[in-house]
């Protein structure tokens, strides 16, 4: 049956057992009782195995709910952040065609909720497509550093994702806590985070309030032993104030590098490591260092197979994970290009990723890395966040603090980089762009635009 694997991997075990905190405790017994109504719902409306459906709520029990109904029924599902506009939500319909759409009817949530109640609207779209491929989830990339792209997994692939955090030493486990920060659209928050606990046990909690009090009142509001999932930005808000909290654990993060400070702020606050992961929406985690022994280094997790080729980091991956128009070198010969700079050492296999590759550039025949000079400029006190991009000429969008200028930046610079590698033009921002999973955006377009603001 096309579902069977959401039954027996996701929501097998004790009907009594709390899976989920939103609010308040949520059983297994209630998650499958509200997935079999969501079920019929979407059989209403004519998803059938086979069939496509779009999935556009917010993070809440009714999210849970309708993607594991989708999968339940053997529907192929496409995840849609809520915090979409119109026109973004307009062009990804057209690109995947799902034959139903699921948005949120009404919407209750406070200023950063973690999370929200809701009810689901499904409407039929007469000119969906059923799906053309066997892939049960597809997912569009974060859009960092441009455009996003069309991703899809299998269950397969999911189910040894799954199977690689079960593996990892330290990784929360039954009788254990995930406090979730990362969005459930995107694959850290929907493997790492809700798809993990359901299958391991773990009870995954929601913050009633994302900000620097209301995750540390998360944490402490359960006896269990807790990890906080979430993405360095996260991890930078939590050591602006608290005292240490005895049931955190470590606080894991993902999806850019973490700034050269913030690994001692965290530990020196909260006397616990932070923790990181290295993965990509394509093939989920690929190496981490949860502990924070070997900062920055990262290990390979079961099962993943990595080389280096001039500089880049590749994976193996047997088949292509894209849909649609795509760069076609980026997969090719069961490898898949990561357009990340790295080194492997033969020693230890440890993986240390430096930036992606297209931020080596030329200045007058001299190699410079942006993301050295990035790095640099987020040591400096007068620097809350950076990203430096080059376009014919290297340059650097700042948020400051603290009164701070642009001149007090170049002063500093000069004594930490040779003249070559420092940036031409400081542009300082009131706040960085940020995609909606919180990731800071290197599109130039959105941080020039950010400038003419």
């Amino acid at each position: 049956m096309p579902g069977e694997w959401v039954r027996d991997a996701l929501l097998a075990g004790n009907p009594d057992d709390i899976c989920i905190w939103m609010g308040g405790p949520v059983t297994r017994a209630q998650i499958a009782a509200l997935a079999d109504r969501r079920q019929h719902a979407l059989a209403s409306a004519g998803l059938r195995p086979g069939g496509t459906v779009a999935l556009q709520l917010p993070p809440s029990l009714e999210y849970i709910a309708t993607l594991l109904a989708a999968w339940r029924a053997g529907g192929q599902v496409s995840l849609l952040d809520h915090r979409l506009v119109p026109a973004e939500v307009d062009r990804a319909l057209d690109a995947l065609a799902p034959q139903v759409l699921v948005t949120a009817r009404r919407m209750a949530a406070a200023p950063m909720a973690g999370y929200a109640r809701t009810d689901a609207d499904v409407a039929v779209r007469p000119d969906g497509r059923p799906a053309a491929t066997r892939h049960v989830v597809i997912q569009l990339s974060s859009g960092s550093t441009g455009p996003s792209k069309v991703i899809a997994r299998t269950a397969d692939s999911l189910l040894a994702e799954l199977g690689r955090y079960a593996q990892l030493a330290g990784y929360p486990g039954r009788g254990t806590r995930i406090v979730l920060l990362a969005s459930t659209v995107h694959v850290l928050g929907l493997v790492g985070g809700l798809l993990h606990c359901l299958h391991s046990g773990a009870r995954l909690v929601f913050p009633d309030r994302v900000t620097a009090v209301g995750i540390r009142a998360a944490v402490a509001a359960g006896p269990e032993p807790a990890m906080v999932l979430g993405v360095p930005f996260h991890a930078e808000l939590l050591t602006t104030g608290g005292e240490p909290i005895p049931q955190l654990t470590r606080m894991v993060v993902a999806g850019e590098l973490v700034r050269p400070r913030v690994p001692d702020a965290f530990l020196s606050r909260y006397g616990v490591p932070l923790g990181t992961m290295y993965g990509m929406t394509e093939v989920g985690v690929i190496a981490t260092d949860i502990s924070g022994r070997h900062a920055p280094s990262v290990e390979p997790a079961s099962g993943i197979e990595l080389k280096v080729a001039d500089g880049e980091l590749l994976v193996r991956q047997e088949a292509c994970p894209y849909l649609g128009p795509v760069d076609q070198t980026r997969w090719a010969d069961g490898w898949l290009r990561t357009r990340d700079a790295a080194t492997i050492d033969p020693a230890t296999g440890l993986v240390t990723i430096h930036g992606r590759v297209d931020s080596q550039v030329s200045i007058g025949g001299l190699k410079v890395d942006l993301t050295e000079v990035e790095q640099t400029l987020c040591t400096l006190t007068q620097v809350e966040s950076a990203v430096v991009a080059f376009a014919g000429e290297i340059e650097a969008f700042l948020v400051l603090r603290g009164g701070a200028t642009a001149g007090d930046v170049e002063a500093m610079l000069a004594g930490l980089l040779a003249p070559y590698k420092r940036p031409s033009r400081l542009h300082v921002l009131p706040a960085m762009p940020r995609t909606a999973t919180g990731k800071v955006s290197r599109d130039q377009s959105a941080l020039r635009a950010m400038v003419s603001r």
